[in-house]
């Protein structure tokens, strides 16, 4: 359980690792953006737009990598001075209640509007825009897609964790809340 639990952090994190170079992306995008702009008195819809792209996967495929590193927010009221089996048992509650059902509606309710796009091959309402809206749409599927798989990671980790798995607990014992 745990070892399964460690493999998917381990994607989600390397994941989340990869895209983060996407904001080093923004940055200069972004900077020649402005220098196009106001020292040549040039634009591209595309470079603009490649801003969005890159700024929707960043933290779009990322929310996982938030995720298996604790990064996201929590109510500390629960967590802050709670033992490590509360914790894990806090956890696998949120995970089960909240996380994965919120994981599934998103996947419901985007996928025929991801499909659609890819059938019609979506692209910018802009002529000069990128022509790949469905690509960004798709994001949305495995953004939801990753932060499941991450969540169900959580909970093998929360279940071993309150099952007596000494290296489980120890996670929950390093988390401050």
């Amino acid at each position: 359980m745990f070892r399964t639990a460690q493999v998917i952090s381990s994607l989600n994190s390397a994941i989340g690792r990869a895209v983060s170079w996407l904001m080093l992306g923004i940055v200069l995008v972004q900077f020649a953006v402005v220098i196009l702009r106001y020292v040549f008195g040039a634009g591209s819809v595309w470079v603009q737009e490649s801003i969005l792209y890159m700024h929707g996967f960043l933290f779009l495929l990322s929310a996982a990598y938030a995720l298996a590193i604790d990064a996201h927010v929590r109510v500390d009221v629960f967590y802050r001075d709670a033992s490590s089996a509360r914790k894990a048992l806090v956890d696998l509650a949120g995970c089960a209640l909240f996380l994965l059902p919120m994981c599934a509606v998103i996947l419901w309710h985007a996928w025929p509007f991801v499909q659609i796009s890819w059938m019609i091959r979506e692209g910018s309402r802009e002529t000069s825009g990128i022509p790949a809206l469905y690509v960004l749409k798709t994001a949305i599927l495995v953004y939801a897609g990753l932060l499941a798989l991450q969540g169900l990671a959580l909970m093998l980790r929360a279940a071993a964790a309150l099952s007596g798995n000494a290296p489980a607990l120890e996670t929950f014992a390093r988390k401050e809340g």
